[in-house]
């Protein structure tokens, strides 16, 4: 299948995230295809999130998600766009539970880097989040100082370690805020909220992060458009 084919070679590096892919026409020649048929194979590829196609200027390997959606599910009076600062409070490498291996599609007990991080708006915590990454492809995190980390992790496992985070499935749920948690938000304990379970892939569909993030179900919302 032509876009497979395609797909293989964005999967192989031959073209970096970000980066422009040669014309339609040149890809039609070197695979001894129609235009319309790479045209085809192209649009597929855009489906499946791999690639932009920009009218006029080309098809573009796509650079990636940038990680500030999660703030979608929560009304915390950040202006439109807003990123929220963020305060790691523990990086360390430890065994995969069996929800997290298998989330991550690792061998039990397989070795990951978990995180508890804290998003902040104007000094105040509003998410409260534990990531578990596998450890064979972010071990380079683990030479970061806490201070050198970004807001926005995806781009910095870009940057760090070389991994694209190309889709993201979030999962919604509710509960009540453990003693532990609840200090972390300045919450009272057994406080209600809202739970968003996501495992993200990277440019080959391999589970590269698995993320649960939690914040005051009172500020949770919900906002979808049908057609």
């Amino acid at each position: 299948m032509l876009a497979q084919a395609l797909q293989t070679r964005l999967v192989a590096g031959e073209w970096p995230c970000g980066s422009a892919m040669p014309s339609e026409q040149t890809l039609a020649d070197e695979h001894q295809v129609a235009l319309g048929t790479m045209r085809r194979a192209l649009q597929l590829l855009e489906e499946r999130g791999l690639v932009d196609r920009v009218h006029g200027k080309g098809t573009f390997v796509r650079q990636g998600l940038a990680g500030a959606t999660m703030l979608r599910f929560f009304r915390f009076g950040q202006t439109a766009g807003e990123v929220p600062l963020s305060s790691i409070v523990s990086c360390k490498t430890t065994a995969a539970s069996a929800e997290v291996a298998t989330s991550l599609q690792l061998p039990p007990r397989a070795d990951v880097i978990r995180l508890q991080r804290l998003r902040l708006f104007d000094g105040e915590p509003c998410l409260f989040e534990e990531i578990w990454l596998p450890a064979h492809r972010f071990s380079q995190l683990l030479k970061r100082e806490i201070g050198e980390w970004h807001n926005l992790l995806y781009p910095f496992y870009a940057e760090v370690c070389g991994v694209h985070v190309m889709r993201a499935v979030d999962q919604i749920s509710f509960a009540a805020l453990t003693a532990q948690q609840a200090r972390q938000l300045k919450l009272p304990a057994g406080h209600p909220c809202a739970v968003v379970r996501r495992v993200a892939s990277d440019l080959q569909g391999n589970p590269v992060e698995y993320r649960v993030s939690r914040g005051d179900a009172y500020a949770f919302t919900y906002s979808a458009t049908i057609t």
